[in-house]
């Protein structure tokens, strides 16, 4: 099992000196793995990144959410496409660092919707995934397509719409990406999402309620563990969390950063790396009783 944190924990660029310092900061803080934030693959620094990430005993996955323009979901065949073109970009940075996980919302605008999901933008986001799936089974990459709350995307704001949509994209190289976050806004509890999901969880995010440190919200941190073990879960664990001491100012406004709960990321790192591992010690031991 994985244990990462996201690179906007510890920088809000990523050239070369901001990949240095996410590439640094998530070692000394215990990580395994840094889940780089891939918002516009077509201007990555895969340069930047290849030289940071060499030898160094690290992992990467990489998350997206998609925008306005490259909406898979949206009626408009240009912008579907454009975003089928952006995941297909990704997925080459991807095969390029050697990772094995693309997660986050590939399948729809990272966005409040004035309205539901159409039937023909939810036909397009399948049918653009289905090729999209393809192509990363061949680079030996998983995706993973996040759940998030009603605020954030019309398509899939629990694990049991997420299971539906898997269900009709029909393809073994997509699971679910559970996030506790936005799972304590959703779900009726937070472990009977995960016993749902079983061997198609691929991919889970770790924040609190408010995104601060982990301990200090209202998620039953507890109960997602214990379901976790249940399924005898081994993919990626990844702590989440956002402030502007780090994130650039145009994307803590996307992300609704209005108050900040930490500016130091190397204590809230290193504090998430011990709940995390303290947690999966914890029901660990339940089959010593």
């Amino acid at each position: 099992m994985l244990i990462g944190c996201h690179g906007l924990v510890w920088s809000g660029e990523f050239d070369r000196k901001g990949f240095d310092l996410a590439v640094g900061k998530t070692i000394d803080a215990g990580f395994d793995l840094l889940e780089i934030p891939l918002l516009e693959p077509a201007a990555f620094d895969r340069g930047a990144a290849k030289q940071s990430l060499a030898g160094q005993p690290l992992k990467v996955s990489a998350s997206l959410g998609q925008s306005a323009d490259t909406d898979i979901s949206s009626e408009d065949p240009d912008v579907v496409a454009a975003g089928e073109a952006k995941l297909m970009t990704a997925l080459e940075i991807l095969s390029e660092l050697e990772s094995q996980y693309f997660v986050g919302v590939l399948y729809s605008q990272l966005a409040k919707y004035p309205a539901p999901a159409t039937e023909r933008g939810r036909l397009n986001s399948l049918e653009v995934l289905r090729r999209v799936a393809e192509r990363a089974q061949t680079l030996g990459i998983r995706l993973g397509l996040e759940v998030v709350n009603r605020y954030e995307t019309n398509l899939l704001n629990t694990a049991a719409q997420a299971l539906t949509y898997l269900d009709e994209l029909g393809h073994p190289n997509v699971g679910v990406h559970l996030d506790s976050y936005h799972m304590n806004i959703e779900e009726s509890d937070l472990i009977g999402p995960v016993l749902a999901c079983g061997d198609r969880l691929s991919y889970v995010h770790i924040g609190e309620s408010h995104r601060g440190y982990l301990g200090s919200g209202t998620v039953d941190f507890d109960e997602l563990f214990r379901g976790l073990r249940l399924i005898g879960y081994d993919g990626p664990i990844a702590f989440e969390s956002f402030s502007t001491a780090v994130v650039h100012p145009s994307l803590s406004r996307s992300l609704a950063v209005w108050r900040n709960l930490w500016v130091d990321s190397e204590d809230l790192g290193a504090h998430a790396n011990a709940f995390i591992r303290g947690k999966l010690r914890a029901v660990e031991t339940i089959d010593l009783q």
